[in-house]
């Protein structure tokens, strides 16, 4: 994710997902709409600092409330880089909640098929996931 150590000073920021922790809900390359100070339940998705490299912003999706703070699940159980190998995170680190994704248009998306499929699915909300039970948020 970019914006390495960024104070943010506005409410709302933008921020780009690098890496497969996230996928299929985020993917590389993704832009971010991000609610900085905003408040965060179990199954939303949230900019926070690495507990370990501090100066490392990540992206996680909420999983629960520990002693310690909030442990934080990626969406892709082969990725690792989460709570599982940081333990819970400080709530002073957790810095904002991801609102909405914007997705750049791939190589594979220029015949009209594949431009009319993006521009439908390009822009959209993120929205916590809130089901229970969810496999995906259940914290090991």
């Amino acid at each position: 994710m970019t914006e390495r150590g960024r104070e943010p000073t506005a409410p709302f920021g933008f921020a780009e997902v690098f890496g497969p922790s996230m996928y299929p809900t985020l993917r590389p390359g993704d832009q971010l709409l991000v609610h900085y100070g905003a408040q965060v339940r179990p199954g939303d998705i949230a900019v926070l600092r690495h507990p370990l490299q501090q100066d490392l912003l990540i992206v996680k999706r909420i999983a629960e409330r520990r002693d310690g703070g909030w442990w934080v699940l990626g969406d892709n159980p082969g990725a690792d880089g989460d709570s599982r190998v940081f333990g819970a995170v400080p709530p002073e680190l957790l810095l904002g909640r991801v609102r909405g994704r914007y997705r750049p248009r791939g190589e594979d998306q220029r015949s009209m098929l594949g431009a009319v499929s993006w521009a439908l699915t390009a822009v959209r909300p993120v929205l916590g996931d809130r089901s229970a039970p969810s496999s995906r948020l259940r914290a090991r």
